[in-house]
């Protein structure tokens, strides 16, 4: 194995067979992909000794570039460019007469020390010690012997003797490779384990592994057929736990069924009979197996103890604040997570950051910062990632207005009303509409008033949508801690420390949750061609089927979230068969129908353009229905706790979605107000998704930096604000940022957005005195950046427009323009709409705009044929311009979500 995948560590490691000290290592240190590079002329600083340089490639805006780590081994000592007072790879030229290597010269790492090697088993199958997949099956020999081909008994250990027990390798096919952002194990597990997860009332332990093993524990379900078992169990002092609706079945260890000893593997099950392959799923070796051991681990700490029932534990709020207080929060106690908190919150105006897990009440605590600043006479800005939540916290804080407290809700479907924004004592926004109210210079005196900026799901600084826009906010409001003091909420990041450490923030970490939540990750079977892949969706939709059953059966409810509106509609229609509605051969895509058979069994479904998704949320909170059907709107925007949660599908189109999501889905898992002390939450994933989502779920969310990502658009807000007027001041900016602090310490990238601005005109370099470069922004950077505009998408347009021939009158100018927007902002192309919205836009646009009662007509949509991405959006913006009375209620029949800066 080269030193493709190792860290930093192990590169030095194989190389000069020295380790690094692992404390005071960056994080970006710690994960695979760097190799060496060359020896460069900068002596050590500690030691004088000579110093190396190693690479690792990332993308960042469409351009890959490459992380440096800088290494003494002589120390040993690790570097960044920041380090040593450089900031650019350059200045690290190499010593005259060495050569960059190539792969010949790099180290060879020892694959068994990287990952243990895996073995076999007679639950047929073997993976090899970096993930190989072999199938294998039994052979005899005339004599009855067993046979082993090749090194394969250190898989299996010694194979067990007898009639019919032996073991040749048939098959074998590379499994997918593990993730560069997890890392790989670098120890063997040296215990004797065997760890089980049984859904069989017949299974027994094997007598040759109880007897080996020295660490036995064992997860199945509650109910009086497993009471034998449990009874077997407690006979043999063997350790259990067990828990409802549990259907994982899984065996992990070190000691074969036999009692001989092995390498770390993984024997998992498939969850659910009859949904796909009959085959037997591929043990799993290497770092899938640490993943599974971890992942039980979890698991099983988990089961130990259910949250108090009583309230022993929580604290009156008049303990900790004033009356005055009191009677603005929404309980009359604070909970165990809130009453370690507060206390911190009301020492000083220092930041914080507050990490708990979702449904531990981390709005209280935001609550209390905000009041301390407004008692200190300040305003306070609380920010949240979606519109939606900013309608649930304006409701929350409706008490607040009627004790003469000021809330004003400011969100991008609204103008800002800049009078009521300097009166109000309380901001409610959404980081982009707060961002844009940063760039407006008009505002700039109303900002300074702000005392305390109140960051809720402070972990979306990785979100690859928001992610840079909120690190863009937080570096400026960081830089003046004496102004605006920031308090951060955080979901259970893996990485806390190291946000908490760029704030320059107080950590207060807590795992209190009011309810237990046992989750899971059932096994479906893999697709392996494209038939078998829409038979794996099916399979999917089966397998939430029997979960939704199972729950809702004991009369608990329970939330579906699938990763597309088609998939909402058809997975609710499925729960709805099964419940009895007649459902063969309705298309899915007729919402009228769809939410008439669905509400009649009691299913809901929501999205963001379903028409009757506010009607879904009262009757999911009223109870009148038991089971709703979303994408990730419920999870990320609206608080609708249930019993259980059923993820159906591990990505979104072609990507995965972020932990960080499926961790805000579980934690809907419980609920509290019904006085419920348990949540259930699974996650259906095929063979080859299940052992890296095990790994992340254990590690849990890392954040990243995303400002890399859309880099030029902050550099070019930095400018127009006046707070970067230069080079040397944009790499200074640039320094504060978080993407700096984690490693991203190269200039590279932000000379690259420097000479993109200026190629596309939205800057101007001027050569200062003393060799300075000055940038100031131009009329269409000004225009861009207030408007939130994305730089490329300016820029594109700029460019559409310069080529378009000058309309003859305002109408051909309206109809250019309209059709240009409509063609080229990817939310008008992609816009959806409903069916009767169809049949009125189409009449639109073959009337330019002008209609009479659009909305009175009820004929069916035409078809589409010849219809063009935009065109219907393009008819929404021609019905606005040329028909504005009849436009607001026509907007009724379709959703058109403004574009997101």
């Amino acid at each position: 194995m080269t030193e493709l995948g190792l860290t930093v560590v192990g590169v030095v490691r194989e190389r000069w067979d020295v380790d690094l000290p692992a404390d005071g290592l960056i994080a970006r240190f710690a994960e695979p992909g760097w190799t060496y590079e060359e020896e460069v002329a900068r002596p050590c600083p500690e030691c004088e000794g000579r110093m190396h340089s190693l690479r690792r490639p990332y993308e960042s805006a469409g351009k890959v570039y490459r992380y440096v780590a800088v290494v003494c081994p002589v120390c040993p000592a690790a570097y960044t460019l920041a380090d040593l007072g450089v900031k650019t790879y350059e200045k690290l030229s190499a010593r005259p007469g060495t050569v960059k290597s190539d792969g010949a010269e790099r180290g060879e790492a020892n694959e068994s020390g990287a990952v243990p090697p895996a073995r076999a088993s007679r639950r047929t199958g073997a993976v090899g010690a970096m993930g190989t997949r072999v199938r294998v099956r039994a052979r005899t020999n005339p004599a009855g012997a067993s046979q082993v081909t090749g090194g394969f008994e250190r898989f299996l250990g010694p194979c067990p003797t007898g009639p019919g027990v032996t073991i040749s390798v048939v098959a074998a096919s590379p499994a997918p490779a593990w993730p560069m952002d997890l890392s790989m194990p670098t120890e063997p597990e040296k215990r004797r384990l065997f760890w089980c997860k049984v859904t069989d009332p017949a299974w027994r332990p094997p007598e040759g592994a109880v007897t080996a093993a020295d660490d036995i524990r064992i997860i199945l379900p509650e109910g009086p057929a497993f009471d034998e078992l449990r009874a077997h169990l407690a006979g043999r002092g063997i350790p259990f736990r067990s828990v409802q609706h549990w259907v994982e079945d899984e065996q992990v260890g070190t000691v074969g069924e036999f009692g001989s000893p092995t390498d770390l593997v993984a024997h998992p099950a498939h969850a659910f009979a009859g949904l796909g392959s009959r085959m037997p799923p591929t043990p799993v070796a290497g770092p899938g197996a640490h993943a599974a051991r971890d992942a039980f681990e979890a698991q099983w700490d988990a089961l130990a103890d259910l949250p108090d029932a009583d309230e022993t534990s929580y604290v009156p709020v008049t303990d900790l604040v004033s009356e005055d207080w009191a009677r603005l929060l929404p309980h009359p106690t604070f909970n165990p997570a809130q009453a370690e908190a507060v206390p911190v919150l009301l020492e000083d105006d220092g930041h914080v950051m507050v990490v708990a897990p979702t449904g531990a009440g981390k709005t209280p605590i935001g609550m209390v910062a905000a009041l301390r600043a407004h008692g200190q006479g300040r305003k306070a800005a609380w920010l949240v990632p979606q519109r939606s939540l900013t309608d649930e916290l304006d409701r929350e804080l409706e008490n607040w207005r009627r004790h003469g407290i000021g809330v004003v809700r400011l969100t991008g479907e609204y103008a800002t009303d800049t009078e009521l924004v300097r009166e109000a004592d309380i901001w409610v926004a959404t980081t982009e509409k707060f961002e844009a109210i940063c760039r407006n210079g008009s505002l700039g005196g109303v900002l300074a008033e702000v005392g305390c900026l109140v960051v809720d799901e402070i972990h979306l600084l990785g979100d690859p949508a928001r992610g840079a826009v909120l690190e863009a906010v937080l570096t400026r409001v960081r830089e003046d801690s004496a102004q605006t003091r920031i308090v951060g909420l955080s979901a259970t990041v893996a990485n806390a420390d190291e946000v908490a450490d760029w704030l320059r923030a107080r950590l207060i970490r807590t795992s209190w949750r009011p309810t237990r939540l046992t989750w899971q990750i059932p096994l479906l079977p893999a697709a392996r061609d494209s038939e078998r892949a829409m038979r794996s969706t099916a399979a999917r939709t089966s397998a939430a089927v029997r979960l939704v059953r199972t729950v809702t059966d004991e009369d608990g409810s329970v939330l579906v979230f699938c990763s597309s509106k088609r998939g909402v509609r058809a997975t609710a229609l499925a729960i709805a068969a099964d419940r009895g509605a007649q459902t063969r051969g309705v298309d899915a895509d007729d919402t009228e129908l769809v939410e008439r058979l669905c509400g009649g069994a009691g299913v809901g479904l929501h999205y963001r353009d379903w028409p009757y998704k506010r009607e879904a949320e009262k009757s999911f909170r009223a109870r009148e229905t038991d089971v709703l059907v979303a994408t990730s709107t419920v999870a990320a925007g609206v608080n609708l706790p249930a019993r259980a949660v059923v993820v159906r599908d591990g990505r979104l189109g072609q990507s995965r979605i972020e932990v960080s999501m499926v961790q805000q889905m579980f934690g809907r898992a419980g609920r509290v107000g019904a006085g419920e002390r348990e949540g259930w939450a699974y996650l259906l994933a095929d063979e080859t998704e299940r052992p890296v989502w095990q790994a992340r779920l254990t590690v849990g969310y890392t954040v990243r930096s995303r400002i890399g990502d859309r880099l030029p658009d902050h550099l070019l807000a930095e400018t127009v604000q006046g707070r970067v007027t230069s080079l040397e001041e944009a790499e200074d900016w640039w320094t504060d940022t978080f993407a700096f602090h984690q490693g991203h310490d190269s200039v590279e990238p932000l000379h690259d957005a420097v000479d993109y601005l200026e190629e596309a005109g939205f800057l101007r370099r001027h050569a200062g005195p003393g060799g300075d470069t000055f940038l100031e922004p131009t009329e269409l950077g000004m225009l861009t950046s207030r408007f939130m505009v994305d730089a490329v998408l300016s820029y594109e347009l700029s460019e559409a427009v310069r080529h378009l021939p000058v309309p003859e009158d305002p109408d051909h100018a309206e109809q250019a323009l309209t059709r240009l927007l409509a063609t080229r902002l990817p939310e008008l192309t992609e816009a959806a709409f409903s069916d009767r919205a169809r049949a009125i836009l189409r009449r639109v646009l073959r009337r330019q705009g002008r209609t009479e009662q659009p909305e009175t007509d009820q004929q069916p949509a035409d078809k589409d044929d010849g219809l063009l991405p935009g065109d219907l959006a393009h008819a929404v913006l021609l019905l606005v311009a040329t028909s504005p009375r009849r436009s607001p209620r026509a907007r009724g029949t379709c959703s058109v979500s403004r574009p997101r800066a």
